[in-house]
């Protein structure tokens, strides 16, 4: 039970600075990272500790990384349209 009260404490962490920062895109974006960074340690310790392979949390990184680069191409996307990344500056009309 060791294992997971630092993964789940840094889990819960990494929400609360997700939910409390709204102001800039870019916080939100190292926040989301941050919480997947957590899912995958909680997902590695949960396989060594049933000896599985780590496949899974290969193609896990794969995506993950495919998610962080989806979100800086969001983020250079509305800095150009915008100028900043301030989400009242930004109208969903």
């Amino acid at each position: 039970m060791l294992y997971w009260s630092l993964p789940m404490i840094l889990f819960i962490l990494g929400l609360f600075c997700f939910v409390s920062n709204r102001k800039h895109l870019l916080s939100m974006l190292l926040s989301l990272e941050f919480i997947v960074l957590m899912l995958f340690f909680m997902l590695f310790i949960y396989l060594n500790m049933l000896n599985y392979e780590s496949y899974f949390s290969m193609m896990f990184l794969t995506f993950s990384v495919c998610e962080g680069a989806l979100g800086l191409s969001i983020l250079v996307s509305m800095i150009r349209t915008h100028g900043n990344d301030y989400f009242q500056s930004f109208s969903i009309m």
